[in-house]
């Protein structure tokens, strides 16, 4: 019987990104572990359901680099798991890899309509939803998300847990990338960790354009924050994003009164999928 219950409180969190996959493994409620990968060949998807325990599966998606000390720390819940395979609650923004994955046989697809978050518009990105939920749910409504990634994105909802808005913009590699691929003239600006901030007025074209993508960019983040503030004065906010701790320093390098109150926290997303989890927990186990 301990197996058995043990292994029905294990499933796994896959978010699809625009550039990669981002995993999650969970015991009941508890973020157990967290990784991320390259996307996947559509033929080494369709063979994870052959995967006879756990300790197999983890092996398939987890990176090799990490599989040593991945498996270490998780081994003592793999030698309870066998088949059949533990529940994926899978949220993607990529609808070509959606269709792919769900040749997994135990899948469960998070939609928009899933998310009890009111107000929102049709074409709101799941990733969005699920982050603001999962920041609301867990700190408190009002919520102001702050995604830095591929793109920065901004979305907040009120202490009613109803949709206030958000923005879309460029994020940081992606302005960097853009100005070095589409100008004829201008060098291209590997995305990396400066390690302080560029001259404000830059005397090389490299500077100049790290000068004009990071302070315009910072200067947007601070305008938002403040206009949340202004609406929410006791609004909470978050930031995630692979470039948020790159930018939550040069936000307390010039701005430390607004840095001050950000909260950082990579997996909003998993703890939006957590609170979906919890409404399904009945429903997906086996």
């Amino acid at each position: 019987m301990k197996s058995q219950s043990h292994r029905e409180e294990i499933w796994l969190a896959l978010e699809i990104g625009n550039s990669r996959l981002h995993w999650a493994l969970f015991i009941g409620e508890t973020l157990y572990s967290a990784w991320d990968t390259d996307y996947f060949p559509e033929s080494v998807i369709e063979h994870l359901a052959e995967c006879q325990t756990l300790d197999d599966l983890l092996l398939a998606i987890s990176p090799p680099h990490q599989q040593s000390n991945f498996l270490t720390n998780t081994s003592s819940i793999c030698a309870f798991v066998s088949l059949p395979p533990c529940p994926l609650l899978l949220a993607s923004v990529v609808p070509s890899q959606t269709a792919i994955w769900q040749t997994y046989p135990n899948t469960h697809v998070i939609t928009l309509d899933q998310i009890p978050l009111k107000g929102v518009y049709p074409t709101l990105g799941i990733d969005r939803a699920l982050a603001l939920w999962g920041a609301g749910k867990t700190w408190g409504f009002p919520m102001l998300v702050i995604d830095a990634g591929t793109a920065l994105t901004f979305t907040a909802a009120d202490a009613n847990e109803c949709l206030v808005g958000g923005a879309i913009l460029p994020g940081l590699g992606l302005q960097f990338a853009t100005l070095g691929q589409q100008t004829g003239q201008l060098p291209l600006v590997e995305m990396q960790n400066f390690p302080s901030l560029p001259p404000r007025f830059a005397l090389n074209t490299t500077e100049a354009i790290q000068s004009g993508v990071i302070y315009t960019l910072i200067a947007g983040i601070k305008d938002f924050i403040e206009a949340w503030l202004q609406l929410f004065t006791n609004g909470n906010i978050a930031i995630k994003g692979g470039d948020r701790t790159l930018l939550l320093n040069y936000l307390r390098t010039l701005y430390p009164e607004i840095a001050a109150p950000l909260i950082v926290e990579q997996n909003l997303i998993f703890w939006g999928m957590r609170e979906i989890f919890r409404n399904y927990k009945s429903s997906i186990k086996n």
